[in-house]
């Protein structure tokens, strides 16, 4: 595999995982930001939103690294 198509291939990888993160996220939002009836909690959109995306495009790096490390080089 090619250089261009490595790094290709590591942002894909870690489009995928942002969004897998925002997918994993986005499962009842709406209860958890409306948790207390007064006023809706905010830190779900400031803290769990990025920590979900982060999180995603982490882990989904972290496996394309290691499945990288596995590959037998030629």
């Amino acid at each position: 595999m090619g250089q261009r198509t490595e790094a290709a291939a590591g942002c894909l990888i870690a489009a995928v995982g942002a969004g897998a993160g925002l997918a994993v996220w986005a499962v009842d939002v709406r209860k958890r930001l409306w948790r207390f009836e007064q006023a809706p909690d905010w830190r779900v959109l400031y803290a769990e939103l990025p920590l979900a995306v982060l999180g995603g495009t982490a882990a989904a790096l972290g496996v394309w690294a290691l499945l990288r490390r596995l590959r037998p080089r030629r």
